[in-house]
């Protein structure tokens, strides 16, 4: 795989339904996924670089930032490599996209 999951990993994340929630307070932003497969909790600011422990185990130097159009741009670099996931609403859904090496995955989410 392009970010080095193990086919096992790769298949019970895929078979996971996550509910998201994204919350504001102040200037901090929190992304909360929960699944029955993994949990996981990030917080950040806008235009300022952190580190991140992602779902899959690796730690990256990690930037978002807001578009015009309101999309999140999440720009992950570790070891050389970068990826970047968008989160932006469309018709009431969340739209998900992560590309790696060329490799784009997508994921919709329905408001609960």
């Amino acid at each position: 795989s392009s970010v080095g999951v193990n086919m096992a990993m790769r298949k019970m994340g895929s078979m996971a339904k996550p509910d998201v929630h994204i919350c504001k307070d102040g200037d901090t932003i929190t992304v909360k996924t929960e699944s029955t497969f993994k949990n996981s909790q990030f917080s950040f600011k806008l235009n300022e670089k952190f580190e991140e422990n992602t779902l899959d185990g690796r730690k990256t130097q990690t930037l978002i930032t807001l578009t015009d159009d309101n999309t999140l741009h999440q720009l992950q670099t570790w070891d050389d490599k970068e990826s970047t996931i968008t989160r932006k609403t469309m018709d009431g859904k969340l739209v998900v996209e992560c590309i790696m090496n060329g490799v784009k995955c997508t994921r919709v989410y329905q408001k609960a």
